[in-house]
């Protein structure tokens, strides 16, 4: 599993790498305004839709069927699902895309009904919207066919195409003079992005004999039984997208920038989560699935349980430094050009929060996979939308009860992962599907102790160089940090999962 682990976090950390880059220049040249604010919530579409018809409902309702067939030697049988598949994801894009181009003005209503103040800022975001949505049904081919390679094994160019919708954005951003505004160098770069990761992922496909048709949809049993576990999958995915339009909807009654403000702080959440806890269920997975299928229910569980282990040991430190420094992390990754002090003080109230729930959005993909390899999709579905519900009414309550702005809206967020957590668990617990081994409380503590480490050593070295600027502080909270990281590790790896991985 660790080798499988480097090659997807490798080759998501580089786009992370390349996402931070991108998030910078669209900080200097886009700032914490206007521009900014109507931009993002046109990204929402290609990101939160994406979720919902991408990876966050094909991966569960299809991945763990066609892997099925594979391990069974049925590749003819798994290209013929793939195909029927695609085709009917085609069909339902197509009709999305129409009707969003369409009705779009009625969408941004809903999701930001705060802008209709600023007719100009309404109108701006309607427009960049039009833009990006096709996105969409560009990545349509790229997610399935990451799917079948992640089924065969194959996870490099599943965790490298995102790359190349980073390096279409820096490019145009570069050159936004030539566009209208910055927006729209933003915007059009998601489109052109789009283009870039379709033409790699055809190529990827293509190296190991993996193709998708297009033909007329047509229904047959296999197709059924997909749909049945991917409209469940859906319900499941809306609601984990609902909670961000959600944050859309609060943030834009807030004051100008809050919406930045919220996601500069999730850009780099995302960075342990993509690059460690994803990586984690997206290796996961495909392993479980192939050995339920062989029979081998006690290597599923201990895949399951050194994934588990091994997630915590990754993403508890980071959520550490998150608490221990965001004003500093945030100054000294963003606060250039346009986007100032202020801005980044907003941005690390909302780090911090999200920080609390980093682990637990982590382990969710990791528990989850409990059902999903067994072709179980209906319960992480109930699991989400209760801890959905819970996180929408911890929202309101926070921002509008508690008057924490942007900070209550992350708050929601990482406590509602926490809700999804305790339910996952205990629904595989109560029926003998989760086994928590021995393995996973073995590593327990070598986690909680390097979070301790990091956590105090990127304090101690933050305010060690303060008064040398924040770039500076940062580097000294970074090495602080890594010496008291490496020191646990290396007093207790006998009980790390590493060890055994």
């Amino acid at each position: 599993m660790l080798r499988k682990l480097l090659s997807v976090g490798g080759f998501t950390l580089l786009s992370r790498i390349t996402g931070f880059a991108r998030d910078a220049l669209l900080a200097w040249t886009l700032g914490a305004g206007v521009l900014s604010d109507a931009f993002l919530v046109a990204f929402v579409f290609p990101n939160n839709f994406r979720a919902i018809f991408g990876e966050g409902t094909l991966n569960p309702a299809f991945l763990p069927r066609y892997a099925a067939l594979r391990a069974k030697g049925e590749d003819a049988a798994a290209a013929k699902f793939a195909d029927a598949i695609f085709a009917w994801q085609m069909a339902a894009q197509i009709l999305l895309l129409v009707l969003a181009t369409i009705f779009m003005p009625a969408i941004i209503r809903v999701l930001a009904p705060g802008f209709l103040s600023n007719p100009e800022q309404f109108d701006l975001t309607v427009s960049l919207a039009r833009v990006t949505f096709p996105y969409l049904i560009l990545t349509l081919v790229a997610v399935q066919l990451s799917a079948m390679l992640n089924a065969i094994e194959k996870f490099w160019a599943a965790a490298a195409w995102s790359n190349f919708q980073n390096l279409a954005m820096i490019a145009c951003l570069i050159s936004w003079h030539w566009f209208p505004n910055a927006a729209y160098a933003a915007a059009w770069g998601v489109l052109l992005g789009g283009v870039a990761q379709l033409i790699f992922i055809l190529w990827a496909g293509a190296r190991e004999g993996l193709w998708l048709r297009l033909g007329l949809p047509r229904w047959s049993p296999q197709v059924a039984e997909f749909f049945r576990a991917f409209a469940a999958v859906t319900i499941g995915a809306g609601s984990v997208v609902i909670a961000p339009f959600i944050d859309t909807i609060l943030a834009s009654y807030l004051a100008t920038g809050s919406r930045t403000a919220l996601y500069y702080a999730d850009r780099l959440n995302q960075l342990p989560l993509g690059v460690l806890g994803i990586a984690l269920g997206t290796v996961l997975l495909p392993e479980m699935s192939a050995r339920l299928a062989r029979g081998d229910t006690a290597g599923s569980h201990a895949a399951q349980n050194r994934a588990a282990a091994m997630s915590l040991l990754l993403t508890l430190p980071f959520a550490a430094a998150f608490l221990a420094i965001p004003g500093t992390l945030m100054r000294a990754v963003f606060a250039h050009g346009a986007f100032d002090g202020n801005a980044a003080t907003m941005a690390a109230l909302a780090l911090a929060a999200y920080g609390i729930g980093l682990p637990a959005m982590a382990l969710v993909r990791i528990l989850a996979s409990t059902f999903y390899a067994r072709h179980d999709t209906a319960t992480p579905v109930r699991a989400t939308v209760i801890a959905m519900l819970c996180n929408i009414a911890l929202k309101v309550f926070f921002v509008w009860g508690l008057s924490l702005g942007v900070a209550g809206i992350a708050l929601g967020t990482a406590l509602g992962a926490w809700i999804n957590i305790a339910l996952l668990t205990w629904l595989g617990r109560s029926r003998a599907l989760l086994a928590i081994e021995r393995q996973f409380f073995r590593a327990l503590p070598a986690s909680l102790l390097a979070a301790l480490a990091v956590g105090g050593g990127a304090w101690t070295g933050a305010h060690l160089l303060q008064s040398h600027g924040d770039i500076a502080a940062l580097a000294a909270a970074i090495a602080c940090a890594a010496l008291g990281y490496g020191v646990v590790l290396l007093l207790l790896r006998g009980r790390l999962p590493l060890a055994r991985a």
